[in-house]
């Protein structure tokens, strides 16, 4: 199999040629192109698409295959889905649902090489917490997380955690000693505290200027923290509504391009119409036409309802990027968490993206994906 399209770091047309699922052949080609081309997208945090909801209390093996389908079409090859906090047994229950769906399909295993539970150990105050319940929020528990990879087969690979407290800092130390990956995120820690977290083995920051109290102190505060530790991998949803323009850039700046990656945060909402849903996390939420998503009674954000692609297209806006470093914190950045994926290069997992862009543009036009190897289609599911 033989895919063509410009290097986004360069505008040269390359010739990949993929053989049993992997990239075998790079060559420069003559022949103009009129796509680009990149590895594909990786999303860390995604709790839903195009109708499929991971926290469903009736979600199924076949709604988690067709949110997978749904993301190849547009470029997301490797998914983490996201299960927010909840009763122990929802989210055994959304575990061992995503495990069934990865045992029924290799394909389904490739792109979803681990889930990712954000909480419940989180802080319960209004503004961290989010939209997330209340009446699940609870303090961290290393043995819960046992009975959470028991339950599927060892599939959590991050966990979003609070340090604010002894038991949330001992969770990362146990967690990250078990193999598990542990973000800060949706937290009232103090500076110190997220100092403490990133010692005892933190390395991700989840959404991270999002799920914090409207109003901190100048300085110091949890936000800065995380900004300033290098060990911490910033994730950011660059939608055009978690962050404004002038906050992502100055954000992006100060942790690095190197340290940071993008998330969609997708529910099941996104690639929907504008309209009023009720969703599993937020109740009834309204979707703007400008792609706001929102809890109807309170106005709080309620996850996102873009795809990683336009987030790509949107950060490029936001900060004035390249393609190429656009395109970096959503391949080759969040991949160093997915085994080193997210690279164009022999060797590399055949997951591959064309896509047309012209700067400025709000979305990444994509024309063809491949996934583990294999040709999909680009139209939505």
């Amino acid at each position: 199999m033989m895919l063509v399209g410009k290097d986004p770091a360069t505008g040269a047309t390359l010739r990949v040629t993929m053989s049993g699922g992997r990239i075998v052949e790079i060559a420069r080609s003559p022949e103009p192109a009129d796509v680009w081309l990149s590895a594909g997208l990786i999303d860390l945090q995604v709790n839903g698409f195009a109708g499929h909801d991971v926290n469903a209390d009736d979600v199924t093996p076949d709604g988690i295959a067709a949110m997978t389908r749904a993301l190849w079409r547009v470029g997301v090859t490797t998914v983490a889905p996201t299960i927010v906090t909840a009763p122990e047994a929802k989210i055994v229950n959304a575990l061992s649902v995503i495990a069934a769906a990865r045992a029924a399909d290799p394909a389904i295993a490739h792109a979803i090489p681990f889930a990712h539970v954000e909480g419940p150990f989180i802080a319960a105050d209004d503004g961290p917490r989010g939209v997330h319940d209340l009446s699940a929020v609870r303090p961290a528990d290393v043995e819960e997380l046992r009975r959470w990879q028991r339950a599927s087969d060892g599939l959590v690979g991050i966990v979003t955690v609070s340090p604010h407290d002894d038991a949330g800092l001992e969770f990362i130390a146990a967690a990250t000693r078990a193999g598990v990956r542990c973000a800060i995120g949706h937290t009232s820690a103090s500076p110190e505290n997220i100092t403490r977290a990133a010692d005892a083995g933190a390395v991700l920051s989840t959404h991270l200027g999002n799920g914090a109290h409207a109003v901190l102190p100048r300085h110091p505060n949890y936000i800065w923290s995380q900004l300033a530790d290098d060990r911490i991998h910033a994730g950011f949803i660059a939608d055009g509504h978690h962050l404004t323009p002038e906050t992502f850039r100055a954000m992006l700046r100060a942790k690095g391009i190197e340290h940071a990656h993008l998330v969609s945060d997708a529910t099941a909402i996104a690639g929907r119409p504008a309209g009023v849903y009720r969703t599993p996390v937020g109740g009834v939420v309204e979707l703007s036409d400008d792609g706001r998503l929102a809890q109807r009674d309170t106005g709080r954000l309620a996850g996102a309802a873009r795809s990683l692609a336009d987030d790509v297209a949107i950060a490029a806006a936001m900060a004035d990027l390249t393609l190429s470093d656009a395109l970096a914190l959503a391949t080759t950045n969040p991949g160093r968490f997915v085994g080193g994926r997210g690279h164009l290069r022999p060797g590399a997992d055949a997951d591959l993206v064309t896509f047309r862009w012209t700067p400025g543009a709000r979305a990444l036009d994509v024309d063809t994906v491949i996934a583990d190897g294999h040709r999909i289609g680009a139209a939505p599911e």
